[in-house]
């Protein structure tokens, strides 16, 4: 299956470059793409200077810090228009290690429709994470299991592998989360879709060089998007089925 691997980045320089070289070494035949927001560090040159010498590797510049969101919508939409069969979401810090997308891959193979790198299907795994911010996450989690109801353990997961189809079927320009909240909007469309959803286990590693773009303003949207997504659910206003398929 073509695969294109959509990161977006915002002063990922010392990052990286690191990442697509573990993700070339796998020797997959993966594209990746890189969604850069202008970064001051200049991140975009240095996807650039590898995009000279490595044909599987695109950029998408953008003219400021547009969020989250649209940058996985316009890389999605930029992937899918170059045939990409499945698109995986990745972040750029390294936090997630490219060594699992083998089995995000193989899960798709294997029939699911969306595979999520799970840091909570099998207990806690999370590298260098203080106990406060772990609780917080799980918190995050549950919150969003009890207001939506979607099964899923690692609903604000953001290394996932979706297949074309998905993709196209939740009306990429319909999803309105900016935040990391687009994370918990993209499998909640899947879900009530009727698409499979399946969680594989991996290690999270907080990130080694740079700083969180963890931000007030996407903490608030996360408290409330979850309840705009259900009452939308409710009174139909997106016409999701009313029975989805549970994840495994």
């Amino acid at each position: 299956m073509d695969t294109t691997i959509v990161t977006p980045t915002y002063n990922e320089r010392e990052n990286i470059a690191a990442l697509i070289a573990a993700i070339m070494k796998l020797d997959l035949g993966l594209q990746v793409l890189v969604v850069d927001d202008h970064s001051p560090d200049g991140t975009g040159d240095v996807v650039r200077e590898l995009a000279a010498r490595h044909p599987g590797i695109g950029l998408l510049e953008r003219p400021g810090k547009l969020g989250l969101g649209t940058a996985y919508v316009q890389g999605f939409t930029r992937a899918l228009a170059e045939g990409a069969e499945v698109v995986v979401s990745m972040d750029a810090d390294l936090s997630h290690d490219p060594q699992y997308l083998p089995d995000l891959l193989a899960a798709i193979g294997e029939g699911a429709d969306v595979a999520i790198g799970s840091r909570y299907v099998s207990g806690v795994s999370c590298v260098n994470w203080p106990f406060r911010r772990i609780a917080l996450s799980k918190a995050a989690n549950r919150y969003v299991r009890l207001v939506t109801g979607m099964p899923v353990k690692d609903a604000t997961a953001g290394f996932i592998a979706y297949r074309r189809a998905v993709l196209e079927a939740v009306d990429l320009p319909r999803v309105r989360s900016n935040g990391y909240c687009f994370l918990v909007e993209m499998k909640y469309r899947a879900w009530r879709s009727g698409f499979r959803l399946v969680e594989v286990p991996i290690v999270f590693v907080e990130r080694r060089v740079g700083g969180s773009k963890l931000g007030k303003r996407v903490i608030l949207e996360a408290a409330w998007k979850p309840w705009a997504l259900r009452l939308r659910t409710v009174v139909g206003k997106e016409g999701w089925r009313q029975t989805a398929p549970r994840s495994e």
